[in-house]
């Protein structure tokens, strides 16, 4: 059985999902960032994780995928407003060898300049295909959270498209290799955004972040 704090964040995470959801800003250098809200969130993985199918879920608006697959914008920060104060923050895929140095240049120090200075960033949500577990690019941005200590928890995607067995499997091989990582969360979240397992789980966890900051 739930327990009455888990379920009580389950409801808060349902209404605060329930409510307003605006895109703000698709930012492509430091001096387009938005003003920082109280709260800001951030869901990072490598292209094709199913990054928008998963925010989509979250907000159940479709038209939020549709608004960061725009040309241009899938190399961006986008951010969505929330209430609540609340930032989503749709990172650029990673694993983009085909595109120019110079691109993955501006990338990257965009992406390091946003990890390391954004005040109110509270958690980055790094996506992994349940399917493939951790790739060498996946390592690589955990190094970079790392170095910018800012906390990081790993949300598996695509959960349904693998057996229970193996759903465990992924699950504990994932929170032994976060175990050896400074600036990770210790908890594993498994989600589908075809089938919603999960989504009520991360909106709670997004809820608690709220929570936690109104707080303090």
């Amino acid at each position: 059985m739930m327990a009455d704090a888990d379920a009580r964040l389950v409801e808060k995470g349902r209404v605060l999902f329930a409510g307003p959801c605006d895109y703000v800003v698709s930012a492509l250098g430091i001096g387009q960032l938005p003003s920082p809200r109280p709260v800001e969130v951030a869901f990072a993985g490598r292209s094709n994780v199913g990054k928008s199918s998963l925010i989509n879920a979250l907000t159940g608006r479709k038209t939020l995928a549709r608004i960061s697959n725009t040309p241009g914008r899938t190399r961006a920060l986008n951010f969505f407003a929330l209430g609540n104060g609340v930032f989503l923050v749709d990172m650029p895929g990673y694993g983009y060898a085909r595109a120019p140095k110079a691109e993955i240049k501006a990338w990257t120090a965009l992406i390091e300049h946003y990890l390391a200075g954004r005040a109110g960033l509270a958690r980055v949500f790094l996506l992994i295909d349940a399917r493939h577990g951790l790739k060498t690019s996946d390592i690589e941005v955990m190094m970079l959270m790392d170095r910018a200590a800012v906390v990081y928890q790993a949300v598996l995607t695509k959960i349904d498209a693998i057996p229970a067995a193996a759903r465990r499997e992924a699950v504990a091989r994932l929170a032994s290799e976060l175990a050896r990582r400074p600036a990770a969360h210790p908890r594993v979240m498994a989600t589908s955004a075809r089938s919603g397992e999960g989504i009520a789980e991360l909106r709670a966890e997004i809820a608690g972040l709220a929570e936690t900051v109104a707080r303090h």
